[in-house]
């Protein structure tokens, strides 16, 4: 990582979450977690990220708008893509994602992919959930991944 990441430690009703960026934008945001060696603490040029994930938890945003810098393959960045397009409250399937990216027999890969997501919530890896319905792994919880569909279904989508 370049020696101008930043971080912050956020409180949220699904724990602990550690957000890092650095002048690209948002690169991690994950449950619990250490900061890496160099990365140096500074809460206020998070402050905008923090605003919102505030909001989102609150019911009050449905859509971040936020920079956002996530490191993997073209695989992986183009599963990560399309996650962001998974409207707020809705699921799709594992499946449904791979058909979605025009790869249609990778349901499996799209799943490491979707679990290797660095941008949690942002990034809503949460929306994708097993085929017959049953919410898969996540790797900040089946319990804060039930956390977070419940709220989105606590605070539907209002007519814009």
């Amino acid at each position: 990582m370049e020696k101008s990441m930043v971080y912050t430690w956020m409180e949220s009703p699904v724990g602990r979450l550690l957000l890092a960026a650095d002048e690209k934008g948002l690169r991690k945001l994950l449950f619990g977690g250490k900061p890496e060696p160099g990365w140096r603490e500074d809460p206020e040029a998070l402050s905008e990220t923090v605003r919102q994930l505030r909001a989102y938890f609150a019911g009050e945003l449905h859509d971040f708008d936020l920079p956002l810098a996530p490191e993997g393959t073209p695989f992986q960045l183009r599963v990560w893509r399309e996650l962001r397009n998974i409207p707020y409250g809705q699921t799709i399937s594992y499946g449904e994602l791979a058909r979605r990216i025009g790869s249609p027999n990778s349901s499996r890969a799209v799943g490491l992919a979707n679990g290797a997501n660095p941008i949690s919530i942002v990034v809503p890896c949460h929306r994708v959930i097993g085929s017959n319905g049953k919410l898969t792994g996540y790797g900040g919880g089946i319990e804060n991944k039930e956390r977070l569909l419940a709220l989105e279904k606590e605070h539907p989508l209002f007519a814009r």
